[in-house]
């Protein structure tokens, strides 16, 4: 696809520049001793995003896309559309900067994720079923209203700000071989697969998606993107009918392979979470680790794994 230019390593320094203070770097686990082993690869580590502040790493891109923004745009105030966790981040940027952000949800977003947007300040408004309806309401409320509006995925200083854990992950361990990385609507992995593949072309890089929401997947096999006719997925964080031709094209350049697992496959990696490591997450969060307990991706023996557990929650062991 002609025409882009992707996000260079230089925008992601820059970004981690600009949010230093405001967000955490989140620690690699080794997973060590378990009673039930999760892959059977040489080295497995978890990159807990689910640690991050407001739940997830979704507090990297949107700070990083309002501390860029000037004062007469921070003034003007905020709105995204989101299945929580990117709201959540945009709701964070809001408060740090100390303007108004309103964020539209999907109607089947758990209302206690609406009540944690509203003490980050956020006020929010319920609109349509799935994120892609959402996302119109706030592409109107920009117009009407002269918001800033902030997209989840196909943000230039969005991605640069996720690409960042990329960042920490090969400081903390520079002889990874593999990362493995959730896909919702795609700028986690664009972010992080455009750092990783600067610092290390050696690197492999997988994405996981939902049987039910195969976006991306279905997006890099037709060579285009794609918009799904439906979602059929519990992990509503992972589950935009369509992504977008800027995220799309740094997944398809800088993506090796994109692996879709079930919902239960999902689940029943969240519960291994929670049994073996005490991390409660996000249904969205336990997909790195399903695709290696199914076995649907398998390291070699001397394999150095790492797999980022992008949210904290509770829909994972309900």
């Amino acid at each position: 696809m002609s025409g882009i230019e992707l996000v260079t390593l230089d925008e992601i320094r820059a970004a981690r520049k600009r949010i230093a203070g405001a967000v955490r770097r989140t620690p690699m686990m080794a997973v060590g001793p378990a009673q039930n082993a999760a892959t059977a690869a040489g080295a497995l580590s978890l990159k807990l995003e689910c640690l991050q502040v407001t739940g997830s790493f979704k507090a990297r891109g949107a700070t990083n896309k309002v501390r860029s923004l000037n004062a007469a745009e921070v003034a003007r105030g905020l709105v995204t559309a989101s299945g929580g966790n990117h709201g959540l981040g945009v709701a964070y940027a809001g408060w740090l900067a100390g303007t108004r952000a309103r964020i539209y949800l999907p109607r089947q977003v758990p209302k206690s994720k609406a009540e944690k947007l509203r003490r980050w300040g956020a006020s929010t408004d319920y609109e349509g079923e799935v994120w892609d309806e959402s996302n119109a309401a706030a592409l109107r409320a920009a117009e009407r209203e002269g918001l800033v509006y902030v997209h989840p995925f196909a943000d230039r200083a969005v991605i640069a700000g996720q690409g960042t854990v990329a960042l920490e992950m090969l400081e903390d361990d520079p002889m990874i071989d593999t990362a493995i990385v959730a896909i919702g609507g795609g700028g986690l992995i664009a972010g992080v697969a455009t750092a990783l593949k600067a610092l290390k072309p050696s690197i492999r890089v997988i994405g996981v998606e939902p049987r039910g929401a195969a976006t991306l997947h279905d997006s890099v096999k037709a060579g285009h993107v794609v918009e799904l006719s439906e979602i059929r997925t519990a992990a509503i964080t992972l589950a935009a009918k369509q992504s977008d031709p800027f995220t799309f094209e740094h997944v398809r350049r800088n993506v090796d392979e994109i692996l879709l697992v079930d919902d239960e496959e999902i689940r029943d990696a969240a519960r291994w979470l929670w049994f073996e490591l005490g991390l409660s997450v996000e249904l969205s969060a336990a997909a790195s680790l399903a695709v290696l307990r199914t076995g649907r991706y398998a390291p070699h023996k001397n394999e150095r794994v790492s797999a980022i557990v992008c949210g904290a929650g509770t829909d994972g062991i309900e």
